[in-house]
């Protein structure tokens, strides 16, 4: 990966985004590519890829957010990437892309997912789909050997805590890094770097 490739909101350029679709068949992401593609089949929903430039099953840390934006849709009314990624086209994914920087936390240390594995129209989250998806989370966590620590981001999210910290890692909590929270609690949204950065312990030197 260069310097050039990581740079936030590259998503949305379609030769950017065939030039990713073409790398989910690597080694790292081959486990991770087919579990959204059981999804898929399982759910009928579009369940976005995860992005190959972050570390597929070399994860150390797993950065689960609540729901997947509309940006992560190909079928909306602006298409979006297909991608689960910090360079999607939008406030959020730059502002992640921008954190893991200030944080100095390495990409190639980890990998970003939801609780709620797809974009459904609607911010909403029903106690059914929490159920699902957090059982599907730790269907995910199963295909993560290295995993040792998840960050959780967003107030949803950290439902997730008891489950995770029960399969042994590690867990910090953050704000959401979107516009909403930034609009209504800039000082949350500012201190998400140095929450971010609390995870530098558990990565490899």
């Amino acid at each position: 990966m260069t310097e050039l490739d990581d740079r936030a909101r590259t998503l949305a350029d379609p030769a950017v985004r065939d030039q990713r679709r073409a790398m989910l068949g690597l080694s790292h992401m081959i486990p991770l590519r087919d579990y959204a593609a059981a999804l898929r089949e399982s759910t009928g929903l579009e369940v976005p890829h995860f992005d190959p430039l972050d570390a597929g099953t070399a994860a150390e840390v797993l950065f689960l957010f609540e729901k997947p934006g509309p940006m992560t849709s190909e079928a909306g009314r602006k298409a979006g990437s297909g991608f689960i990624s910090r360079d999607n086209d939008d406030l959020t994914a730059q502002a992640t892309h921008q954190f893991m920087r200030r944080a100095e936390i390495p990409r190639k240390s980890t990998v970003i997912w939801n609780v709620i594995p797809a974009w459904n129209g609607t911010r909403k989250i029903t106690p059914a789909e929490w159920h699902h998806g957090l059982s599907c989370v730790m269907d995910l966590v199963r295909l993560l050997p290295h995993l040792r620590a998840a960050v959780l981001v967003g107030r949803r999210a950290g439902r997730a805590r008891p489950a995770l910290e029960q399969a042994g890692l590690a867990v910090i909590e953050s704000a959401h890094p979107s516009p909403i929270v930034r609009a209504s609690r800039p000082e949350r949204w500012n201190a998400i770097p140095a929450e971010w950065a609390r995870v530098q312990p558990y990565l490899s030197p």
